[in-house]
This record gives C-alpha cells, structure tokens and sequence, in this order.
C-alpha cells in the first residue's frame, strides 16, 4: 500500500492555549500529579504564558505551529443538564470550570492524508466520556475542528465515537512511517477494565475510528497498554510511549506485551527503531512523576530528531542520566531541549499533553489557527492584561471570577478575530 510522497504536508503542532479558569481541582482519577496538588492555589497567567513560551519555542526550530482556543468557561450548559444548585457535589461544580481541553492531544484522533483511504486527513473528535470533567468538551472543541479544518478537499472532521466506548484522542494513538508525509502504521494503544484506575481508551473506540478514517487492515496495529502503567499513573499511553516518523520511544513497561508489539511493529513498519527504557534505569514512578515520554519528539529543520521534555526531568536523577546516555550515544534522537511547563504539570499534563498532532498543508488550514510572532504576541498581551494571576479553591462558583473568565475569552477571541467562538 504505497503511495507517492505528498511533499506539501508537514507536522503541525496545534497547542491548547491555557484558559483563564485553569485551576487545581483533583478530578482526574488515575493522574496523580492532578490529584496529588488538589485545593492548591492555581496561576491561569503563568500557565497560558508558558505554554506560549513552548510555542515560541518550536517555532525557533522550524516546527509548523498552530493552536486552539479555551473553550467556554464556566459550561452553564453542563450546569444545567445536571440541574446544579447548593446541593450539587463540589466536583461536579468544579468540572463546569474545568480548563482541561488545554490538552489538545485529548481533543481528537488525526490519520493524514497518507494514510487514508480518499488522501483526506481524518479527525475524529474524542469523546472522553470517563471523565465527567472533560465528557462535556467535545461539542465546542469539535466546532473549533470544523473550522480550522473545514477545507473538505483536505480534510474530513468526525463527530465522536458512540459514548458507550471511552475514548481520549491522539494520547492513545502513534503513528510510524519513514517521513511525516509518507504512508505510515498507525498504532492504537487500548487499556482493559478492572485495575485501580479506569481504563481511559477502550480497544472498540480505537476500532470504530480506524475504520471511520479507511485506514487499511495491514496499517493498523491495535496494541494493550500494560496495566502496571496504568497503575504507576501512565492514565494515558503517551506517559510510557512516544512516536516521530520510524522512532517508537517507549519504556520496557509500556505495553502488555513489548517484544511483541515490537515484533510486530517491525513487521509491517519495516526500519522501524525502537528506543527502550528499562525498567531498571528508569522506573514507572519516575517515569510518570518526570514525564519522561509526555515528551514533543520532534525533526526540526535541520533533520536531527529532538525531544522536547519538561524542566521535571533534568530535576529527577535517574532521568537525567538516561538521557545523557543517550545524547552520548548514537541513537536516532539527538538533542534533548528543556521547556518550562510547571504549572500545567502540576495538573497532570507534559509537553506531549499540551499539543495535537495533524501532518497537514499549513496552507489548507484555517490560518487564524496557524501561529506566527505576531499572534504569539498577541496572546501574550491579552493573557498578560485580563487572565487571572491566581485561582484558589474557594473562588471556583465566584460569580466574580465567572465573569471575568467569560471576558478574558472573549478578548482573546477577538484578538485573534475568531469571534464566531463566542
């Protein structure tokens, strides 16, 4: 199944722009960084500064960058259906506040063009039905994809997968081919029910969205996720697991079966290498505690492979040396690069979290979502000028903070001309 190189697409990285509601409520069962800093007092401005920062950051190195928007906070909406007043759980109240679509890899599964059966790129929008906090995203991220992927001769955008299915996006999904515009096998990572933590992506999701994207049967490859990982806090494959072009790296416990996921890898992607993480260099723990794979790997212009990692690993000891190892190797990645992304990891999300991946003509797409300096600036000024500094628990349901949450999204909206968001 080989087709001619498509020389126009290239990978661009939408990142989710951090919302003024950004706040630390603990509703993500499994995630321990997000339960682990419950009632702490938030910072929405440094946050959404940050992840501009990293924004900033790929540009520098000729990564296609684009981004999407917060989406409407608090849901008055969700409120509603859950006919919300003095009685109703906190974290039920909290979960209309909930700033998370600012992980965008959650927002949705993407197969390129490459790939498909009609050269279209597919999305599929995520349900993240597990979740209450996030089960009530997808209508307005699914209305920010159909307009920043509306050109239909490039793109086909997905309502979601039934709900009786869980399914949480491209954080379940790798995809391995020689180049980013070349046919590539596309790797769905599922979880079983019945350990600690939910299982978060349900092998029947990952299905029903191959076959919605006409994705061939001998490109597909359909892989458990270990559940020691999951246990460990790995709620999402990308915590053990990361992809760039023929790169899978992975750690040794990532998968319920490594040597045969990798033989099977190799099979139908073949120069496909595979760098490992042992168990005993790295453990689970700290793994998930440094977010060594919630990594951006990425191919710079320059062509040599970078990963992009929180500050967290150059703090944690057992990282640290792995990765200096590896740089003192010869290895197919070759730089490792360090952003700052504190606050969204105190809420469970790396570098990998924070961006979707769609290989794509930049051209194609909506350019109010592609970033240059001058949208970056942009941001930061509204960000600077109306986000709120701190949140603390207590100011979640404020009337006051509701508002003004509402008008530093309508501002940035309006900054970026995509006022038909509101």
């Amino acid at each position: 199944m080989e087709r001619a190189t498509m020389s126009n697409l290239v990978e661009i990285n939408f990142d989710g722009i951090v919302g003024p509601s950004h706040n630390y409520a603990g509703l993500s069962l499994g995630n321990l960084a997000a339960t682990r800093n419950a009632g702490e007092h938030s910072y929405p401005r440094a946050a959404a500064l940050q992840g501009v920062a990293k924004m900033r950051h790929n540009m520098a190195m000729g990564v296609a960058q684009g981004f999407f928007l917060p989406l409407p906070r608090p849901d008055v909406g969700w409120l509603e259906a859950l006919a919300a007043d003095d009685t109703t759980e906190p974290a039920l109240m909290a979960g209309a506040w909930s700033a998370s679509s600012m992980w965008t890899a959650n927002a949705a599964t993407v197969s390129p063009a490459p790939d498909t059966a009609d050269g279209k790129c597919h999305l599929t929008v995520a349900n993240l039905v597990t979740m209450p906090h996030r089960s009530h995203e997808w209508p307005d991220t699914l209305a920010q994809l159909q307009i920043a992927f509306a050109d239909t001769a490039h793109f086909a955008v997905h309502a979601p997968v039934p709900p009786c299915f869980g399914d949480e996006g491209a954080a379940n999904h790798m995809r391995l081919a020689r180049a980013h515009d070349a046919p590539a096998l596309e790797v769905f990572v599922y979880g079983r029910m019945g350990g600690p933590f939910p299982a978060r992506q349900h092998e029947q999701a990952s299905r029903i969205i191959a076959r919605q994207h006409g994705l061939a049967e001998d490109r597909v490859l359909f892989v458990e996720q270990a559940p020691e990982a999951i246990a460990a806090g790995a709620f999402h494959n990308d915590v053990v697991a990361v992809t760039n072009e023929n790169v899978l790296f992975t750690h040794e416990q990532a998968f319920a079966d490594p040597a045969g996921t990798y033989a099977a890898i190799e099979e139908k992607c073949p120069g496909a290498q595979v760098v490992e993480v042992s168990a005993r260099a790295v453990s689970l723990a700290d793994t998930v505690s440094s977010y060594l794979f919630n990594a951006q790997l990425l191919t710079p212009t320059d062509g040599e492979m970078t990963l992009v990692v929180p500050e967290e690993c150059r703090r944690n000891d057992a990282v640290w040396k792995w990765l200096q190892d590896m740089l003192a190797g010869n290895g197919p990645i070759r730089h490792v690069k360090i952003v700052d992304v504190r606050q969204s990891m105190a809420n469970g999300g790396g570098p990998a979290c924070l961006r979707l991946r769609v290989v794509a003509d930049p051209a194609a797409v909506d350019q109010r979502f592609m970033l240059d300096d001058t949208k970056a600036s942009a941001i930061e000024h509204v960000v600077g000028q109306y986000w709120p500094e701190s949140i603390a628990p207590d100011q979640i349901g404020s009337d006051r903070l509701a508002e003004r949450v509402r008008d530093a999204r309508a501002r940035l909206l309006d900054a970026l001309h995509l006022s038909e968001l509101v």
